[in-house]
């Protein structure tokens, strides 16, 4: 197969013109960077078509592998930035994507990267900017955090990761699922499951399933709270041990000497002390921080 057919033949997501970009430039699987490369075209379609992009749109891919999600984003969106970490993948990239001149590939670590700066580098002529890409499952959360946390102007983010990790993100309160994760994306964003994903769409195949899901970035966080800070610290304190009570798990806050005050405290939200931190809504644990605020059990 000539360079040329390479480039401008078959779509990537196939098992043999991905085994023949492989074979071609001679690149073996990481396991430490989590390479799995999509090789399902109805996949990708249910992706970009969730992505909802369009000329005047941007998108952000992480971790674009040998191009396969990236070329179907070019088609879609006005400008298209890839930030791959994988100094070997260079060169691959640039040889499939070598048409499209919609699309810059960024050699770097997302999350070393000053993504404020990357968007007035990339997007400053894009009206918005979604993340589309296929997360390493070993950095999922980092890399959605870091997305949230800093206040980027995203519309959306559309990713496929480990399905146990998508269903954590969605989880309503009161089930297994339901924890520090669900909570944070939820702050932020409307969760939408796509499509769960069988482990034989990928080369190779990982060990687990995937699921594509979207992150409607919300206008304002889905609670008001006076202090972020003091909200996500609640949260975390709820869960230091899933099998202790609320009052208990709390009591690492307050201190054991004030733990009968903070049992008066939870009673006064609307809250029975002996709940558990997956039982309570956002809404719940606003009031809860507001509270601990107030009372000076958080500074």
């Amino acid at each position: 197969m000539t360079q040329s057919n390479l480039r401008t033949g078959a779509d990537i997501a196939t098992p043999n013109r991905t085994k023949d970009i492989i074979r071609k430039h001679g690149f073996t699987f990481k396991k430490s960077l989590g390479q799995n490369f999509l090789v399902d075209k109805n996949i990708l379609d249910k992706i970009v078509a969730a992505a909802e992009l369009s000329d005047s749109k941007g998108a952000l891919e992480i971790g674009p592998g040998i191009g396969a999600l990236t070329e179907r984003l070019c088609e879609e969106a006005g400008h298209v930035a890839a930030v791959e970490i994988d100094t070997r993948l260079i060169p691959i990239l640039r040889d499939v994507l070598a048409d499209r001149d919609n699309v810059n590939i960024v050699h770097a670590d997302v999350l070393k990267t000053d993504l404020r700066q990357l968007w007035q580098d990339q997007f400053s002529a894009c009206e918005s900017v979604s993340v589309v890409a296929n997360l390493p499952y070993y950095v999922t959360t980092p890399i959605i955090m870091k997305l949230l946390e800093e206040g980027l102007p995203i519309e959306s983010i559309v990713v496929m990761v480990q399905k146990e990790v998508a269903e954590r993100m969605a989880a309503k309160p009161g089930g297994k699922d339901y924890g520090t994760l669900s909570i944070a994306v939820q702050y932020y964003c409307e969760p939408q499951l796509v499509c769960i994903v069988p482990s034989g769409s990928f080369i190779p195949a990982p060990n687990v399933d995937s699921a594509v899901i979207k992150l409607r970035r919300r206008s304002e966080p889905a609670v008001a709270v006076k202090s972020e800070e003091a909200f996500f610290k609640v949260v975390h304190a709820a869960f230091a041990q899933r099998r202790k009570t609320l009052q208990n798990n709390l009591s690492q806050l307050a201190g054991k000497e004030r733990k009968a005050e903070l049992g008066a405290l939870l009673e006064g939200c609307g809250i029975k002390p002996e709940r558990r931190g997956e039982t309570l809504t956002l809404q719940e644990y606003a009031t809860l921080t507001e509270a601990l605020l107030e009372a000076g059990i958080l500074a």
